[in-house]
C-alpha cells in the first residue's frame, strides 16, 4: 500500500508548497506597495518646492512627500483639507482637489485661484518656496471604480475644475478604463480657463473618449464655444443623455450648482444620475 500512497503524498506536499510560497508573494506585494502620506485625523505638513505663476491670480503649487518614491493615497475625485491663517492671522481650513493621481510619486501639485478678499487666498499668495502647509485628509463622498459607468458628463464653473481634471486623468490614463468624458466647463473670461493646455492635451491624446466644450460668459471676438451661462440645451447637445449606466458631476459656486441641479431634473436626470462635489 505504501508504494501507491508515496506518489499522492508527494504530490500533496507539493502543492501545500506552492500554495504557501504563492501566499507568501501575495502578502510581500499587499505590503510592498506604497503608504499614503495622508491622515485623516491629523493635519501633516507638506514643504513647499516649487511655485509656477499662471496668470495674475493663479499659481501651481508643488510639494514634496515624505520621500521620492512616496505617494500622496488620495482616493480618485476625493479632496483634502488645507490649514493656513488668513490676513487677521486667524487660522482657516479649506478644501482643495490636488491635480495630481498616485501615479505622480513624490509630490502632489494644487492649482489654486486666489481671491482678493478670500480668506485661504492670503494664505498661499504669501507661501515662498520653503514653506510648509498642513494638510489632512482624504475627504469627500465620491467613490468610483474602473468601468463603473459607460459615460461621465461633467459641468464644471471656475475653480470647480479641479476635481473633473483629476477623474478625467485617472479615467482616460487607465488602459483597462473605457469610460467616456464629457466635460461642459463654464467661466467668466478666457483667460480665467484653469488647466487648458492639460485639458486641452487629454482631448487631443483621447479623441474618441475625451470631449471638453468650453462656455465664457464674456468671451473674445474670436470664440468657437458657448456664450453665456451654461443652458440645458447645451447640456442635451454635449453630455450624455440620461441612462442608468451614466453619471453627471457638477462642481462649481454655488449660484451654478443650483441652476445645473435644476437643468438636470427638468431634463429627466434623476438624482442616481447626479453627484455634486
Amino acid at each position: 500500500m505504501e508504494l501507491f500512497q508515496s506518489p499522492n503524498l508527494e504530490v500533496i506536499s507539493i502543492t501545500v508548497a506552492i500554495a504557501a510560497v504563492a501566499a507568501a508573494a501575495a502578502y510581500f506585494y499587499l505590503n510592498s506597495k506604497p503608504k499614503g502620506c495622508l491622515d485623516p485625523e491629523n493635519f501633516r505638513n507638506f514643504k513647499l518646492v516649487k511655485r509656477t505663476q499662471l496668470s495674475h491670480n493663479v499659481a501651481k503649487f508643488k510639494f514634496a512627500l515624505a520621500t521620492p518614491t512616496s505617494i500622496l493615497g488620495l482616493p480618485i475625485g476625493q479632496h483634502i483639507s488645507c490649514r493656513g491663517k488668513d490676513g487677521a492671522d486667524e487660522e482657516v481650513i479649506k478644501p482643495y482637489t490636488p491635480t495630481t493621481l498616485d501615479t505622480d510619486v513624490g509630490y502632489f501639485e494644487l492649482v489654486i485661484k486666489m481671491y482678493p478678499q478670500g480668506r485661504m487666498s492670503h494664505h498661499f499668495r504669501e507661501m515662498k518656496v520653503g514653506d510648509y502647509l498642513s494638510v489632512k485628509g482624504p475627504k469627500g463622498r465620491f467613490r468610483y471604480q474602473p468601468g463603473q459607468f459607460r459615460a461621465f458628463g461633467m459641468l464644471a464653473g471656475g475653480s470647480g475644475i479641479t476635481p473633473m481634471f483629476q477623474v478625467t486623468r485617472a479615467i482616460l490614463e487607465n488602459p483597462n478604463d473605457d469610460t467616456k468624458v464629457h466635460l461642459i466647463y463654464a467661466n467668466v473670461a478666457y483667460e480665467d480657463i484653469l488647466l487648458k493646455e492639460e485639458l486641452d492635451s487629454l482631448a487631443s491624446s483621447y479623441p474618441d473618449r475625451c470631449h471638453i466644450y468650453y462656455v465664457l460668459n464674456q468671451p473674445p471676438e474670436t470664440w468657437n464655444g458657448g456664450v453665456g451661462f451654461v443652458s440645458k440645451e447645451m447640456i442635451e447637445s454635449h453630455c450624455p443623455a440620461p441612462a442608468a449606466d451614466i453619471q453627471i458631476l457638477r462642481c462649481g459656486p454655488p449660484p451654478m450648482n443650483k441652476a445645473m441641479a435644476a437643468h438636470l431634473d427638468d431634463l429627466g436626470y434623476t438624482k442616481e444620475m447626479q453627484f455634486q462635489f
